[in-house]
């Protein structure tokens, strides 16, 4: 989970605020308590830490606002987080063809992988993505991105022998211009050093590249303003993309820096998977952290696991109030894939703050096995109109599948539950949800008890 500790105690304030009868100076002293010592844990400014609790301390006591007061605690905890961490989402201009990409960054950040990652992104939104391996110092590099290109299952263009970048540039360059999108891999060091900044400056005098592009691992904390700022005037760099968001508590620190120079944070990267990659947007990033759930990032998770003309056909289809068994059984198959249950979960409002729903919704591949079998065992009427399976049809294909009739009477529920959620979540605007009322708005459809029924209907995925 992204910043786990960090989110924890924001959950923990949000809980409190919510149980509380009265909203009282004391209340307030101990929420603000709580928060000053996660983002300080968060390797938070301490000047910054001390003037953010101040303006919520002062403005929670105030009786100004027409909101309810506990409403009004938890906009302003959002609002000031959202504003220290950039307010705004960034998108990288991809109208010129090709738009040349080249990454920057320091041994040990993960910036060969990051670029297979975002490959990867773009290639799944339609792009036609290729990489090309320039880092001619680090002996394993080339290999490296060929192995990665493969499990992207886009092209690369390396060669082993050559040392010198230049040359291989010039050797890819026509093929590269028939791309939408080249991702430029250089060359690292130890630390930010003049041999690098003059390779950097060589390369980009000869590349022209449209983007330059920091990565930069969350674990440096705030630290990452003084190298931010190393490589902003040297190469002048367009923005900044965050690895192991997961596993450093030091990230809020990495992302108030990046701000903190005024270098957009354009994606963090959580997990060593080639999805675990999501395009930043401060608004969301927050609300997740509060746990009200982020169902951009959930949808486009879900354009990442899915190939775009299934995505295209069940959202036809869904429109229409058509939703099959093999399109269930394909949308269950795509979020496993999207990774651990529990990134998902904190993803979809309502669920991400439900207690328990992380054990309610462990896999279970042999479950998935079975009603695959059901399935084949069928009819094409039956897999296209599940409601119209009785008890008795249910019989039979539960002794031609050899599944239980419970398993199948379950897979039925899910599906008609899936149905229901999808056919609540369609209509949302996403590009809307710019407050913690709005990220709540598909979650407030259903009411707690359908919200837990469903956790628990969800188990198999």
């Amino acid at each position: 989970m992204v910043l786990e500790k960090f989110g924890a105690a924001f959950k923990n304030a949000m809980k409190k605020i919510a149980s509380a009868v009265f909203v009282d100076k004391s209340l307030i002293d101990s929420i603000i308590k709580e928060l000053k010592r996660s983002l300080l844990e968060a390797d938070m400014d301490y000047d910054l830490v001390q003037k953010l609790c101040e303006k919520i301390r002062q403005s929670a006591l105030e009786e100004k606002s027409s909101l309810e007061k506990k409403e009004q605690i938890i906009k302003l905890i959002h609002d000031e987080m959202v504003s220290i961490l950039g307010s705004k989402k960034y998108e990288l201009p991809l109208n010129k063809k090709p738009t040349k990409i080249m990454f920057l960054g320091l041994y040990g950040t993960g910036k060969t992988t990051t670029i297979a990652k975002l490959a990867f992104y773009y290639s799944k939104r339609g792009f036609k993505t290729c990489m090309i391996g320039l880092d001619v110092h680090r002996p394993a590099a080339p290999e490296q991105l060929e192995q990665l290109a493969e499990q992207a299952n886009v092209p690369v263009f390396i060669n082993k022998e050559e040392k010198n970048a230049l040359k291989i540039w010039k050797q890819f360059e026509s093929q590269a211009n028939k791309f939408d999108i080249v991702l430029i891999d250089t060359a690292g060091r130890d630390a930010v050093d003049s041999s690098l900044l003059e390779e950097i400056k060589e390369l980009q005098k000869a590349i022209k590249p449209e983007q330059a592009i920091l990565a930069m691992s969350a674990d440096i904390g705030q630290t990452a303003k003084k190298q931010v700022s190393e490589f902003k005037k040297a190469c002048n760099i367009n923005g900044v993309i965050i690895t192991r968001m997961d596993s450093s508590a030091k990230g809020g620190g990495a992302l108030i820096a990046c701000s903190e120079t005024s270098s957009p944070v354009l994606f963090i990267t959580t997990g060593e998977k080639l999805p675990d990659i999501e395009a930043f947007n401060p608004t969301s990033f927050v609300s997740r952290l509060l746990g009200m759930g982020d169902l951009e990032a959930l949808l486009e998770k879900a354009k990442t696991a899915m190939e775009s003309e299934k995505q295209k056909t069940i959202a036809k289809n869904i429109g229409e109030g058509k939703f099959t068994l093999l399109e269930f059984y394909e949308q269950i198959k795509s979020m496993q894939s999207l990774g651990p249950l529990s990134k998902i979960t904190e993803l979809i409002p309502g669920l991400s703050g439900l207690s328990g729903a992380e054990e309610m919704l462990e896999g279970q591949e042999g479950k998935m096995r079975r009603w695959r079998y059901a399935i084949n065992s069928m009819t094409q009427k039956e897999i296209e109109e599940p409601e119209t399976i009785t008890s008795e049809r249910i019989t039979r294909i539960s002794k031609g599948s050899h599944v239980l009739a419970s398993d199948i009477r379950e897979m039925l529920n899910q599906h008609k539950l899936l149905k229901q959620f999808l056919g609540k979540g369609k209509s949302l605007d996403i590009e809307s949800m710019k407050n913690p009322a709005d990220m709540k708005k598909l979650a407030s459809s259903f009411s707690q008890k359908q919200l837990r029924k469903m956790a628990k209907k969800f188990k198999g995925f």
